[in-house]
C-alpha cells in the first residue's frame, strides 16, 4: 500500500490525518509485542528454573541458590505484565452485572465511570508500589546475582501505571470520556500524597461508592485495591504497607506452584489432548445411558482441575462439547445447564489451584487438602454424572455398544495424556519434589507430551501463544490476589477477625448452626467474588471462627472451596452464568433456567460435604495424617 501511494503523487489530506495514526497504532502495537514477549520469557523462566535448581541438586548434591528466589519475584513479573495485557484486551476480572444494561445510553455513561474509577484506583496502586520501591531502594537489599530487591519490585509501579493508561483509552471513544479518566487518575496520585486533612475524613463514603462500581462493573482488583487505599489513608497509615503485604504474598515459597499448574492446562488445551480424552471416556462410558453426557462431566473437571479456573473450561472446550452433546440428541436446557456446571468440578481434586492458595493463606498443609478434597471432589462429580444418566434414560439418546478394540486403540492414543494426574501425585506425595517443583515437572510433561509426542504444538508460534494466553489469564488473577492482601493486612490489623469471633460466639452457641450460616455467607460470597480474591480476603477472617467452633482446618478449607464452587452457578451474577451466555450464544435468562436443576443438586452435595465431615477426614484418618 505505501508503494501504490508513492507511485500516484503526494499524499492526501486523508493519508496526512491517517500518518500518525497509523505510527501511533503501530507503536501501541510493538510496545503490546514487547509486553508479550516479557510476559511469556517470565512464565517460561518460572518453569525452567526449578528444573534447573532439581538437576543440579540430583547430579551435584546442591541446587542453584538463586533460582527459588528468582522464581518467586518472577511472579510479580508474570502478574503485572499480564494485568497489562489483560488491560488492553479488556479482560480484568469483574463482575459480570453490567451485561444485564442493555440501553446503549447507560452502557456508555457506566462506561465512562468505571473507567474514572479505575484509573484513579490504578493511580492510588501506582503511588503506593512507587513508595515502596523507593524504600527498598534506600535500603539497597540484595536479591540475588548483585541484582537489589528493588529492581525486581519496579515492576509494580510500572505495571499498575500501564494498567491505568490502558484504562484511560479504553474509557471512551471520545476525548472527553478519556479526558475525565485521566483528571481522575491525577486524582488518585494527588490523594496518594495523603494530604493531612484527610484523616479527619471518614472513609467509609468512598469505601461505599468503590463498592458500588464494583457490583456495576470495576475490575475486581480495582475495587480492594482502592478500598484498601482508602482505610490505609484514613488511619494514616504510608500507603507502601499496602503493597509490601502484596509483595509479601508473591514471594511466598509455594505460590509460584498456581501460574505452573495454570500453563500446563494451557499446554493441554492447545490442540488434540481434549479429543483424545473424548475418545476415551466416549469408548469407556458411551456406553452407559446418557454416556456421553457423563463424558463430558469426566474432560470439564479433568481441565478445570489443572487450569483453576472454570472460565477457561467454558471457553476453551464449550463449543466442543456442546455440539458433541446436540449431535447425540441432548437437549439444549440440559446440554447448556451440564456444561456451565460441570466447568467447575474439579476445584476440590488435586492439584487444584484454590486449595493450594487456600492452604498458603490459612496456614494449613496442602497436601492434607489435597487428601480431604478428593471424597468430596468425586461425591460432585458423581453426583453430577447420575444427572447424566438420569437425563439418558429419560430421552433415551444413543447408546453405542462397548467396543474392547476402540477402548484399547483410544487408550493407547492418550495413556500420556492420562498418565498426568498419577505423575503429579506421585511428585509431590512421593517426596520426589516440593510443589513448586512438581509443578514445573508438570510443565515439562505436558509440554513434551505435546510438543514431541503428539506434536500438537509443532512451532515457536504456537508455544509464544500458549505463553500469551496463559499470561493473560494469570495476570487477571493474580493483581487480584496482590490487591486482596494489602485489604486483608488492614483487616487483620484492625482485629476484625478476632472481633467476629467474639460477636459469633455470643450470639451463636452450636457448631452446626454455625456451619449452616458459614454455608450461606459463603454462597453469597461465590456469587460476588471469584474464588482466588476471596480466598485471601475471607480465609483469614474464617479461620479462627473454625478454631473457635472445633472445625478441623481442613474440613473447613473443603467447605469453604466446595460453597465457592457452588456460588459460580448462583444467580443472578454467578460467573460460569455470564461465560456460558458468551459462549453458548444464548439468552442469560435461558442460561440462569438451565442450571438450576443442577444447582439444587449441587447445594445437595455441599450440604452432605458440610455435615458429614468423615467424607473430608476419612481419608487423612487412613493414611496416619490424622
Amino acid at each position: 500500500m505505501r508503494h501504490a501511494a508513492a507511485a500516484n503523487g503526494p499524499a492526501g489530506p486523508a493519508d496526512r490525518a491517517d500518518g500518525p495514526r497509523g505510527s501511533i497504532r503501530r507503536l501501541h502495537e510493538t510496545g503490546a509485542g514487547v509486553e508479550r514477549l516479557l510476559a511469556g520469557l517470565a512464565l517460561g523462566l518460572m518453569a525452567v528454573l526449578p528444573l534447573v535448581d532439581m538437576g543440579t541438586r540430583w547430579v551435584a548434591g546442591a541446587g542453584v541458590p538463586a533460582a527459588r528466589p528468582l522464581v518467586q519475584h518472577l511472579m510479580l513479573w508474570v502478574a503485572l505484565l499480564g494485568a497489562g495485557l489483560a488491560a488492553r484486551e479488556g479482560r480484568l476480572l469483574a463482575l459480570a452485572t453490567p451485561q444485564l444494561i442493555t440501553r446503549a445510553g447507560p452502557r456508555r455513561v457506566l462506561r465512562v465511570l468505571t473507567g474514572m474509577f479505575l484509573t484513579a484506583a490504578c493511580a492510588l496502586l501506582f503511588r503506593s508500589a512507587l513508595a515502596l520501591v523507593a524504600l527498598e531502594r534506600e535500603a539497597g537489599t540484595p536479591l540475588v546475582l548483585g541484582i537489589p530487591v528493588w529492581v525486581a519490585q519496579a515492576i509494580m509501579p510500572a505495571g499498575f501505571a500501564l494498567v491505568g493508561l490502558r484504562a484511560i483509552v479504553r474509557t471512551s471513544d471520545d476525548v472527553p470520556g478519556r479526558a475525565l479518566a485521566a483528571l481522575a487518575g491525577a486524582a488518585g496520585v494527588w490523594l496518594a500524597t495523603g494530604p493531612a486533612w484527610l484523616e479527619a475524613v471518614p472513609a467509609w463514603p468512598g469505601v461505599v461508592a468503590v463498592i458500588i462500581m464494583a457490583l456495576l462493573g470495576l475490575p475486581i482488583f480495582a475495587a480492594l485495591g482502592a478500598v484498601a487505599a482508602l482505610l490505609f489513608l484514613g488511619d494514616g497509615i504510608p500507603l507502601a504497607a499496602l503493597p509490601a503485604e502484596s509483595y509479601r504474598l508473591a514471594v511466598s515459597p509455594t505460590l509460584a506452584a498456581i501460574p505452573l499448574f495454570t500453563l500446563t492446562g494451557f499446554l493441554l488445551a492447545e490442540g488434540n489432548a481434549a479429543h483424545r480424552l473424548l475418545r476415551v471416556f466416549q469408548a469407556l462410558f458411551g456406553w452407559l445411558p446418557g454416556g456421553t453426557a457423563v463424558v463430558m462431566v469426566l474432560i470439564f473437571a479433568f481441565f478445570t482441575v489443572l487450569t483453576g479456573g472454570s472460565g477457561v473450561t467454558i471457553l476453551a472446550l464449550g463449543g466442543l462439547a456442546f455440539h458433541t452433546l446436540r449431535a447425540d440428541g441432548y437437549r439444549d436446557g440440559f446440554t447448556m445447564g451440564l456444561l456451565t456446571s460441570s466447568a467447575s468440578l474439579g476445584l476440590l481434586l488435586p492439584p487444584a489451584l484454590p486449595l493450594i492458595l487456600y492452604g498458603i493463606v490459612a496456614q494449613v498443609s496442602i497436601e492434607d487438602l489435597f487428601i480431604g478434597g478428593l471424597l468430596p471432589g468425586l461425591l460432585l462429580i458423581g453426583m453430577t454424572a447420575g444427572w447424566g444418566i438420569r437425563e439418558g434414560l429419560r430421552s433415551g439418546t444413543a447408546r453405542p455398544p462397548f467396543r474392547a478394540r476402540e477402548a484399547f486403540a483410544a487408550l493407547r492414543d492418550a495413556k500420556w495424556d492420562l498418565f498426568l494426574p498419577v505423575f503429579i501425585l506421585v511428585a509431590i506425595f512421593g517426596g520426589f519434589a516440593t510443589l513448586v517443583e512438581a509443578a514445573a515437572l508438570t510443565v515439562a510433561y505436558a509440554f513434551v507430551m505435546q510438543a514431541i509426542i503428539h506434536r500438537d504444538i509443532a512451532r515457536p508460534r504456537d508455544l509464544g501463544r500458549v505463553l500469551t494466553r496463559a499470561s493473560v489469564v494469570l495476570g487477571g488473577v493474580l493483581v487480584i490476589l496482590a490487591a486482596a492482601m494489602g485489604l486483608t493486612s488492614y483487616l487483620v490489623d484492625a482485629r476484625v477477625p478476632m472481633a467476629a469471633v467474639e460477636w459469633m460466639q455470643q450470639r451463636v452457641h452450636s457448631p452446626l448452626v454455625f456451619l449452616l450460616l458459614l454455608n450461606l455467607l459463603l454462597l453469597a460470597v461465590g456469587c460476588m467474588m471469584d474464588i482466588f480474591s476471596a480466598t485471601v480476603v475471607v480465609v483469614p477472617l474464617l479461620v479462627p471462627l473454625g478454631l473457635a467452633y472445633g472445625i478441623d482446618p481442613v474440613h473447613l478449607g473443603i467447605i469453604f472451596v466446595a460453597n465457592l464452587e457452588l456460588g459460580y452457578l448462583t444467580p443472578p451474577v454467578g460467573m460460569n452464568l455470564f461465560l456460558a451466555a458468551y459462549r453458548f450464544e444464548r439468552p442469560l435468562g435461558e442460561v440462569m433456567r438451565s442450571v438450576l436443576p443442577l444447582l439444587a443438586l449441587f447445594a445437595a452435595g455441599v450440604l452432605l460435604i458440610t455435615y458429614v465431615p468423615w467424607l473430608t477426614t476419612g481419608l487423612l484418618e487412613a493414611t496416619g495424617r490424622r
